[in-house]
């Protein structure tokens, strides 16, 4: 199907009057001098949002406000974005009535709501606190902890006690913000947060790494603190051998801060320091958090020592006689080194440990049950634990997720794919066609504001049933808006229609480059899907292009290999992209022995790392899949995968199992690689 200009068909070009108020203006067309402007020119489609995108871009207020004042004349299209963009611009200088007649301009819209996000943190920084009680009423995204940082301090000040929400809030910002900074001051003066809270966050700050939450949190401590966090942070065991001591709380605080730095760069040097002075010397929940942390970092570095370490951590911990408050990355990694490491005792025990948020996650409700029939007892003795083990893997079952598959295959259940819903009615299609907030997304994305488009589609999205979103799916479908298509289909819970989520754009190409090159086409659609969600001109942030997302030096490096010709042009060519792309992941595959699940991982992050992260003990290929250090690499192997088990269903090609396609176990290879680091995706 040809994809047709949504902006066109909607609204067309611009009338010369329009021009000739636009050059009045003094707006810039787009490829037109205006000094030269011939009598006949018309603007663009899309000429005169791209204009506003761009002076909003360059912060431009006076021309921003002559196209918008143009636009809400010629009633154009997207008038309340370009509204948007020079409001924004204005927003820390204007008042609550501008704001309010904007809302009554733009009632129901995503752009109302953006703008009210935006303008609760401009309350919230001008501590407008009237205003923004009124305001936050009728906010409906509410995906902002700032403003719920906001807003709990407003209910603070109104005399609720809003400790333990406001703590939870505060801990889980990763990053630091006037807001939850705010927040927590008030409380800690109040003596509703103790420094113990402010420890914790410093801590938990340090592990993530964030460099203006560790410093808001050290401010909370005061300036002693702040400047002992700078130092520590700069030069980790310098502190240590220098000024870190036992004794006081800000001592082994500040002493803790430091070894878990250490530990971030050699976990064996920290397990030195701490068995030979440290645990002695920490308070236990400290020992115990610094054992943990040594035992993630290890985790991660894929050392098979983790589990001692997490083991060090567990029984001092279990002296403090609370609950750690580990955070859930540190509990996870914890639960990966016991898989890892084939004890399945520890598996149980660390799951057991995880949030119930986790513990619901189907990857732990898949690894449980696992370790339950290990470590069931023979005969009659284990059978209930059997039982237990085999209806949660039964329950988990679905032939869409990659847990859900392999819970099947253990239980060698059959996966047939989801009956096709009944078809959507000429009416559903009609309100669909109708939405305007569909309509102003699709104009957004037509014209090259993807970004903003996707935001305003996925905000329309909100509280549609299952047929208002297949409806939506399918009009991105039927324009080849290939990523809103497949996402938009894969929120419905009951009606599943195989063909949005696992579409074959290019099917007839596909097949015969994937052919041509000697790999399995579904599993060039799985990788497809996943890297570009078939969007033909997709360009990574680091500079992979089109459907396959290419690296222009691995498309170089691969058209020598293969003999054939590179042009920077090229990469966006359809037929190029996946001639080359298919090759380098057949090299690729060739290289690691077939393994589709190291492919992967080194299609996504680069054939190094894979090669680094099969060393150590022979592990189950899913087993490997869990424990890769990234997570979107960890994602992305899941998901191709998966996406490849149900195209070859799709495609009616030759069906494989999920665990036949994740291949034999994973360990070091005997003989040197043939693609050296330099060749990497």
């Amino acid at each position: 199907m040809r994809k047709r200009n949504v902006f066109s068909a909607v609204y067309g070009a611009l009338s010369l009057a329009a021009l000739a108020s636009s050059l009045a203006l003094g707006l810039a067309v787009p490829g037109l001098a205006v000094a030269q402007a011939p009598a006949s020119a018309t603007l663009t489609p899309g000429s005169l949002a791209l204009e506003a995108h761009d002076a909003q871009r360059r912060k431009d207020r006076k021309r921003l406000a002559a196209i918008n004042e143009l636009a809400q004349a010629q009633r154009h299209p997207l008038s309340p974005w370009i509204d948007y963009w020079e409001l924004g611009l204005r927003l820390g200088e204007v008042s609550q009535p501008e704001v309010t007649a904007f809302y009554a301009r733009w009632p129901g819209t995503y752009v109302e709501d953006r703008l009210r996000n935006d303008w609760l943190l401009e309350l919230g920084r001008r501590r407008d606190w009237k205003n923004f009680a009124v305001d936050h009423q009728r906010y409906q995204m509410r995906d902002d902890r700032e403003v719920a940082c906001y807003a709990l301090l407003i209910e603070h000040l109104n005399g609720r006690n809003v400790a333990e929400p406001a703590r939870a809030n505060w801990l889980a910002q990763r990053d630091g913000d006037d807001g939850c900074h705010l927040l927590a001051s008030t409380l800690l003066e109040a003596k509703q947060f103790s420094a113990a809270d402010a420890w914790l966050k410093l801590r938990l700050s340090v592990e993530a790494q964030r460099p203006r939450a560790i410093k808001q949190a050290a401010s909370l401590l005061g300036r002693p603190v702040e400047l002992a966090t700078i130092e520590l942070q700069d030069n980790p065991m310098r502190y240590i051998s220098r000024k870190a001591k036992g004794g006081a709380r800000t001592h082994t605080e500040l002493a803790t801060l430091a070894l878990m730095r250490v530990a971030a760069n050699d976990p064996s040097q920290a397990a030195e320091l701490m068995a030979k002075r440290w645990e002695a010397e920490l308070p236990v929940e400290l020992a115990a958090w610094t054992w943990a942390q040594i035992g993630r970092q290890a985790a991660f570095k894929l050392q098979p020592e983790a589990p001692a370490y997490f083991e060090r951590a567990a029984k001092l911990q279990a002296k403090h006689k609370l609950p750690p408050e580990w955070s859930s990355e540190t509990l996870v990694w914890a639960a990966r080194a016991a898989l890892r490491s084939g004890q399945w005792p520890q598996v149980l025990s660390a799951i057991a440990k995880l949030s119930a948020a986790d513990q619901a996650d189907p990857a732990w409700q898949f690894w449980r049950a696992r370790a339950l029939l290990a470590t069931a007892a023979e005969g009659a003795a284990g059978e209930q634990i059997r039982a237990e083990a085999r209806n949660s893997l039964l329950s988990l079952s679905s032939p869409l997720t990659f847990y859900g598959r392999l819970a099947a295959e253990e239980t060698g259940l059959a996966l047939q794919l989801p009956p096709t819903p009944s078809p959507l009615t000429a009416a559903e299609r009609g309100r669909a066609q109708a939405h305007a907030g569909l309509n102003s997304a699709l104009l957004l994305i037509d014209i090259g504001l993807r970004n903003e488009g996707v935001r305003e589609w996925n905000f329309s999205l909100a509280r549609m049933s299952d047929r208002e979103l297949r409806a939506a799916a399918q009009e991105a479908c039927d324009r080849e808006i290939w990523d809103r298509c497949i996402n938009t289909s894969e929120r419905t819970r009951v009606e599943i229609d195989v063909s949005q989520r696992f579409p074959t754009p290019h099917r007839q190409q596909l097949l015969a480059k994937s052919r041509e090159v000697g790999v399995d086409p579904a599993y060039v659609y799985g990788l497809i899907r996943q890297e570009s969600r078939f969007v033909i001109d997709a360009r990574s942030h680091v500079g992979a292009s089109g459907l396959m997302q290419v690296m222009p030096a691995t498309a170089r490096w691969t058209a020598k290999k293969i003999g054939t010709e590179f042009r920077p042009e090229l990469m966006n060519d359809r037929d190029f992209n996946i001639k080359i792309g298919a090759s380098y992941l057949k090299l690729v595959l060739d290289d690691f022995g077939g393994s589709m699940a190291m492919a992967a991982a080194a299609y996504n992050a680069g054939p190094g790392r894979p090669r680094r992260w099969r060393e150590g003990p022979v592990l189950e290929a899913a087993i490997w899949a869990e424990n890769i250090p990234f997570n979107e690499t960890r994602d992305y192997v899941k998901k191709v995968l998966t996406n490849s088990t149900l195209y070859a269903q799709v495609l009616g090609l030759e069906s494989q199992s999920l665990r036949t396609r994740l291949g034999q176990p994973i360990g070091p290879r005997a003989n040197s690689p043939t693609i050296t680091p330099a060749e990497q995706q």
